[in-house]
């Protein structure tokens, strides 16, 4: 096989492969022109510099490629039955956001359904403004409305959920769709080395029930002396046993030997369950983690260090957002009103007083102003708050007028930003790749037959099949003696298995690394891996947040400053060495 690097053309000899046009043109790629020794063909996909080493790769390739088109489409029509288009969300995006809209499966639970689109009138009032429709907002919605006298507004700059966002294992790839702000790091001095451009990506939830629709459904809770500090920092009524029954409140716990559970609830908005799928890894990772001396815990019970089955925010084998939870099954109260595809553009604030007296936004390119007449709740996610209040003139006043906003109250907004960090390159060989979930299996009919039926590897949480949390020596510092540092993620599959180049489009990862370190494999063999993944959960680097424009449209500076502490880097290295 020759390779032209300037074009990005494959030239597969005639006699090594028979490739014929209708083969091509299903995998892809395009037959540019036959010569006399050579078929040439030219990659026209979405993943950029991405090239087939050989004909068994490229083979592997155009077969996935055409077992994930049928699979999708299967899904789509079947999902779709007695469904419709969603209405008053404003128009897509995209041709992808546009077609999979026409898929949004039919409610399989009566709490589920299309939420109404508000269009409010300029200077409209409300007792309660909600900006943002997140993990937070969506939350902070439901229970203001409980008082029939409050009129609350809720605004998101997305839309609704869509058809592949239910499918659990399909996570990594909805953060390469408008669903996602796309909100990147600044280049890294000391991480992201291998990424392109040196930055890292850094998915945020652009729709109804935000983050919570891209995340893997991992249903985590921080360790009860997180919530300790926050009290003893000054925060009155947020230490762990104050918090615990608002937790409890809000669950609706589906795992039988939880449901009893001092630390569960049931009857709340948010399911909470396993993935109906049973990874044949899940006994051999409890037996490592026995053999370790860790127990198989409850990760949100009373102890947390130990391994574990991924708790997850899950309703018969599908997502559970935000939305689905706390949202649709309200969506007709008439108190309640959300306005979709709505850009808050900055907080209206009184001069005088410092007070907020409500938002102007953009919907449908117009804009509006709408008053509240008791609080604005500003709930757009680490980012996009940050974002907002600086160029509503809150935040460190030499940063606002070297931007051209005038400062109206002097605060280190966008300061002390924290982020977890992890190594996601690992690949451990098994030698039956039934073991692991990789492309093939999740784009086989029958997953596909089996997720309808709310079962079968497509329920994997973002793939995760165990967890476990343990600490490093670095944690020796700390004076919470049962506090983990450091998360391992098993994942069924790898990013060596990724066939397709999602989960390398949704970390950025260079071609020329993803075949240094995996070209020696085989595709069987790559198909053949499963992961570990060690996180950094207690980082000690802090970042910082900046604006780059006056204006909200303008994504701002991200500087997480990765690994400025060295003791991260140590850390993460402790957990590299514990899974290999």
């Amino acid at each position: 096989m020759r390779v032209s690097p300037i074009n990005k053309v494959i030239c597969i000899p005639k006699k090594q492969c028979k490739l014929n046009r209708l083969r091509i043109a299903r995998s892809g790629l395009r037959l540019v022109a036959p010569a006399r020794n050579y078929n040439r063909v030219e990659w026209t996909a979405h993943h950029r510099g991405w090239l087939p080493k050989s004909c068994v790769d490229f083979h592997e390739i155009t077969n996935h490629i055409m077992r994930w088109t049928w699979t999708v489409v299967v899904l789509c029509v079947v999902a779709a039955r007695g469904g419709g288009a969603a209405r008053g969300g404003g128009r897509a995006p995209s041709m992808f956001d546009a077609w999979t809209e026409l898929f949004r499966a039919r409610p399989r639970d009566p709490r589920e359904g299309f939420v109404p689109d508000h269009r409010p009138h300029h200077k409209e009032q409300f007792d309660f403004i909600v900006v943002g429709a997140g993990s937070a907002g969506s939350v902070l919605a439901n229970r203001l409305s409980e008082v029939p006298d409050w009129k609350v507004l809720l605004l998101e700059a997305g839309g609704n959920e869509n058809f592949f966002s239910d499918i659990p294992i399909f996570a990594p790839f909805l953060s390469l769709t408008s669903m996602n702000w796309g909100y990147n790091s600044d280049p890294q001095e000391k991480a992201c080395k291998d990424l392109r451009g040196n930055v890292c990506f850094m998915p945020r939830g652009k729709v109804l029930g935000g983050s919570s629709v891209l995340n893997f459904l991992i249903y985590q809770r921080g360790h009860p002396d997180d919530y300790n500090d926050w009290a003893r920092m000054g925060n009155d009524g947020w230490n762990y046993s104050e918090v615990l029954p608002y937790f409890k409140k809000s669950e609706n716990m589906m795992i039988p030997e939880l449901r009893n559970s001092s630390y569960h609830g049931v009857g709340g908005y948010l399911d909470i369950d396993y993935s109906p799928y049973r990874s044949p890894l899940e006994r051999l990772f409890r037996e490592a983690g026995e053999e370790l001396g860790h127990a198989w815990r409850d990760p949100n019970g009373e102890h947390v260090l130990g391994f574990s089955k991924p708790q997850a925010t899950m309703r018969r084998g599908r997502r559970c957002s935000t939305s689905k939870a706390f949202l649709e099954p309200v969506r007709f109260r008439e108190n309640l009103k959300v306005s979709k595809h709505s850009t808050v553009l900055r907080i209206l604030i009184d001069p005088t007083s410092k007070a907020a007296y409500g938002v102007e936004f953009m919907k449908d390119k117009k804009r509006y102003e709408v008053i509240a007449r008791r609080e604005v709740v500003l709930s757009a996610g680490t980012i996009g708050s940050a974002q907002l209040l600086l160029v509503s003139g809150v935040g460190p006043a030499g940063d606002l007028r070297a931007r051209g906003v005038t400062p109206l109250r002097d605060l280190p907004v966008g300061h002390n930003l924290q982020d977890h960090v992890t190594f996601s390159g690992n690949a451990f060989i098994v030698n039956d790749s039934s073991l692991c979930v990789n492309d093939a299996t999740a784009a086989s009919p029958a997953s596909a037959a089996a997720y309808l039926a709310g079962r079968g590897p497509l329920t994997l949480p973002g793939g995760a099949a165990g967890l476990a949390f343990l600490r490093t020596s670095l944690a020796a510092d700390d004076p919470a003696p049962g506090r983990p540092d450091m998360e391992l993620v098993m994942g069924a599959g790898s990013l060596a298995g990724d066939m397709l180049g999602i989960l390398r489009s949704l970390l950025g990862v260079t071609d020329s690394w993803f075949w240094q370190v995996y070209g020696s494999l085989t595709p069987r063999v790559r198909l053949s891996t499963f992961a570990m993944n060690p996180v950094l959960i207690r980082p000690r680097s802090v970042g910082r947040l900046t604006l780059r424009s006056a204006r909200v449209q303008d994504p701002p500076h991200i500087q997480p400053n990765y690994f400025h502490d060295p003791r991260d880097l140590q850390a993460l290295r402790e957990g590299v060495r514990m899974v290999s």
